[in-house]
């Protein structure tokens, strides 16, 4: 039964109301970012103001933007890489060869992401500091992609379970091997699948702050810590706090608004037979 067009309307206007409410965050962040410092902390707030670019400049020129971009690159990029490049033959070995346990490890894997990470972070920072990864790039890469890694396996478990495996029988009766099995049979099946994984963790990857506060300074820190720099004792510069954000969040939201239909496409992967 199709709705009413009354129904149509009220269905719009509060899909139309959520979106705005999620979006003014957004949107009074980008408008505090052309501020100056002082036009940002008035009371009422300013409707009408000059734009400035003066925050962009302070927050480019004096805390090492570029530094800090590039080492979200690396990070996000390569702990997506090692997580599929592991989780890849894992989701193999569930869904194709399943056993007592299958289930029960899943569910393991999936719960490690329940743990509050505050409640590792001494045994980790410890860790680190031991085997001199403390403020690395490979020490926050092994991290991201531990932290990455269950929800990877998930993904492609689930990617792989919707591939005939008559397919990897007939392979395995030719005498194909488990690693060309992989590579040429799963990896051009589940192209969609792995793809929209990578992106996925990439972002999640980006997206991530706990870990790259604590354990990272001044050199290998991402934008997430780059963000924290302009919390000082002396209070919060909310211009530059605000151009900040927009230069952290500006990369993912492109990157994420480029690769959307890949990324739909590939969890849709499977749904339709």
């Amino acid at each position: 039964m199709k709705p009413s067009v009354a129904n149509r309307i009220v269905f719009g206007i509060l899909a139309w109301i959520a979106a705005l409410i999620m979006f003014f965050p957004i949107l009074w962040m980008i408008v505090t970012a052309f501020k100056t410092e002082g036009q940002a902390i008035a009371i009422p707030p300013l409707i009408l103001f000059r734009p400035t670019l003066t925050s962009f400049i302070d927050a480019t020129t004096n805390a090492g933007y570029l530094l800090f971009a590039l080492n979200s690159v690396i990070v996000s990029v390569g702990s997506t890489i090692l997580a599929i490049a592991i989780a890849f033959p894992a989701a193999y070995a569930l869904a194709f060869f399943p056993g007592k346990r299958t289930e029960f490890t899943l569910m393991w894997m999936l719960s490690t992401k329940m743990l509050p990470a505050v409640g590792v972070l001494m045994p980790i920072y410890l860790g680190l500091k031991t085997i001199g990864l403390l403020d690395t790039r490979t020490g926050l890469v092994a991290i991201d992609m531990l932290m990455n890694l269950p929800i990877v396996v998930w993904m492609l478990y689930s990617f792989f379970k919707e591939i005939p495996g008559e397919i990897l029988e007939a392979a395995r009766v030719d005498g194909i091997g488990p690693r060309q099995q992989m590579w040429h049979l799963l990896l051009p099946l589940s192209g969609p699948g792995i793809a929209s994984t990578a992106l996925l963790a990439i972002i999640l990857s980006w997206n991530e702050a706990f870990w790259s506060i604590n354990v990272t300074a001044s050199h290998a820190g991402t934008l997430a810590a780059y963000i924290a720099r302009f919390s000082a004792p002396e209070g919060l510069f909310w211009a530059k706090l605000s151009a900040a954000s927009v230069l952290a969040v500006a990369p993912i939201l492109i990157f994420g608004s480029l690769t959307q239909r890949r990324l739909v496409r590939g969890l849709t992967f499977g749904a339709v037979k």
